[in-house]
């Protein structure tokens, strides 16, 4: 590791180690990203009291599925597992099918909405903290991102360890460690989602290009951080 890596590794581990001290119950919501393996590596070698929960859409690709399967074993503990409510997936894909969410950025974002969202707040129903794996370079709605920040709709503080981390970087981490990760990534897969949202990316492509293709770029949020404006908490102006 470089010695940048190393700074920013110790940085994230005492973050973390303040939350599980200062701000227990909390929780780290996985998207099974890379970035997120690289705080749930960092919370079950340290043997932090971090809950550590994962959303299952219904939509998920199988590699997804497999990767859970090799954290069990690989850390000897099984992520909690949150699930969309039946009646209320049942209701959209009867209203507008079963890929309605390709027909409007609100079709889309009703989706996340009973998919991810809801299940979200019941993760994080009683929690003092949420620990995301947000970073300020993924894309133009995330590039303010603050490190720290009270999330009045949820309640809770938030936090963002890994916000000043580099793409590079968190893969530096994972390779150093050996951090089990999703297939996918190896085929171009930079953000990986729900299955049918989900794409590789070309060379010189957006981080997040491959995630909800057929949108603008600004809208490309399912609603787990976005601000009513669409985007995120902002990092404080410097003094």
């Amino acid at each position: 590791m470089t010695d940048v890596l190393h700074q920013r590794t110790d940085a994230a581990r005492l973050l973390l180690r303040r939350i599980a001290r200062e701000y227990a119950p909390a929780a780290l919501s996985s998207s099974l990203g890379a970035e997120d393996m690289v705080l749930t590596d960092l919370i079950f070698t340290n043997g932090l009291v971090i809950d550590v929960f994962t959303l299952d859409t219904g939509r998920l690709p199988v590699e997804t599925y497999t990767l859970l399967d090799t954290i069990a074993v690989r850390y000897g503990a099984r992520l909690r597992v949150l699930f969309p409510r039946k009646e209320s997936v049942e209701s959209y894909v009867n209203d507008h099918g079963i890929n309605g969410f390709y027909g409007s950025v609100e079709l889309r974002k009703s989706c996340c909405h009973i998919r991810k969202v809801e299940p979200l707040r019941r993760g994080l129903a009683g929690k003092r903290a949420w620990v995301t794996g947000l970073r300020r370079e993924q894309s133009v709605t995330r590039s303010e991102l603050a490190l720290e920040s009270y999330d009045a709709d949820y309640g809770l503080t938030k936090f963002n360890p890994l916000a000043d981390w580099s793409h590079e970087e968190v893969w530096g981490y994972i390779r150093t460690h050996a951090v089990p990760y999703n297939a996918l990534h190896d085929r171009g897969y930079l953000s990986i989602g729900c299955a049918p949202c989900t794409r590789a990316v070309a060379p010189g492509e957006d981080i997040r290009a491959g995630r909800w293709w057929w949108e603008n770029p600004g809208s490309k949020e399912c609603g787990l951080h976005a601000r009513p404006d669409g985007g995120v908490v902002r990092a404080k102006e410097p003094a």
